[in-house]
């Protein structure tokens, strides 16, 4: 297991709540021994005008798992900022909820990568995402 802290699905819900995670309608639904998935409506709160999926409404599902892994990833006295996200978008969605899971690509004792893929409800890949992290403290 990757994760130095041990919180349950609902602390990590928790903590998003009253803020951006909660507004969009994130909820995280696994947390695995090397991943942590999570889901985001397509609704009017991540539609842009033209009626599919926002492509800034990626990005922050990205963020937001990308940042939470490296948050469970740090140790006591330490916290996590993004310093980097680049996201490729591959097909539309106009409806239902996408699911994004995130898994590290580097690990390191002050900077992590990982890459958020997001699938579509048809299990297709939309969008591949990827953040780096930086521990502080």
């Amino acid at each position: 297991m990757i994760w130095k802290r041990q919180l349950s699905l609902d602390e990590i819900n928790r903590m998003g709540a009253e803020s951006m995670v909660a507004n969009l309608g994130i909820v995280f639904t696994q947390l695995e021994e090397e991943q942590l998935v999570a889901v985001m409506p397509v609704d009017n709160r991540t539609r842009q005008p033209f009626g599919l999926l926002h492509g800034g409404a990626s990005a922050a599902l990205a963020e937001t798992m990308g940042s939470m892994a490296g948050y469970l990833f740090s140790g006591e006295g330490q916290s996590v900022v993004g310093t980097e996200i680049s996201a490729s978008h591959h097909r539309a969605v106009a409806h239902g909820v996408v699911r994004g899971v995130c898994q590290a690509l580097h690990l390191g004792r002050t900077q992590q990568v990982w890459e958020i893929a997001i699938y579509n409800a048809q299990g297709k890949r939309c969008c591949t995402a990827r953040l780096t992290t930086m521990l502080l403290g």
